[in-house]
């Protein structure tokens, strides 16, 4: 099975927690993040001040925050199917830290 490998080049904040992505093969992706900050790695992008410090890792062509979140580039590219999968998985982080 043949798996694309996707590489971030760019990222902008668009919204408080919102994040234009753009990918190597010359597309983009605008991400609402909102949905699926909480638990333990993502809660503390929950911060707009936190969540603004979002940047470009070059070695592993992705986005990454101080604290180590970060997302797979493929999960990224392909968001519109990636993102009820996601909303899913952090009402269980929630769940799990309540």
């Amino acid at each position: 099975m043949h798996h694309q490998i996707h590489r971030v080049t760019a990222v902008e904040q668009v919204g408080d927690f919102t994040l234009r992505v753009s990918f190597a093969d010359g597309t983009a992706q605008t991400i609402d993040f909102s949905r699926i900050l909480v638990g333990e790695i993502y809660g503390p992008l929950a911060d707009p001040s936190y969540f603004r410090l979002v940047r470009l890792d070059p070695e592993s062509h992705t986005i990454t925050w101080p604290n180590g979140a970060d997302f797979d580039p493929a999960h990224l590219h392909d968001w519109p199917s990636a993102r009820d999968d996601f909303a899913r998985l952090a009402q269980t982080w929630a769940a799990a830290h309540a």
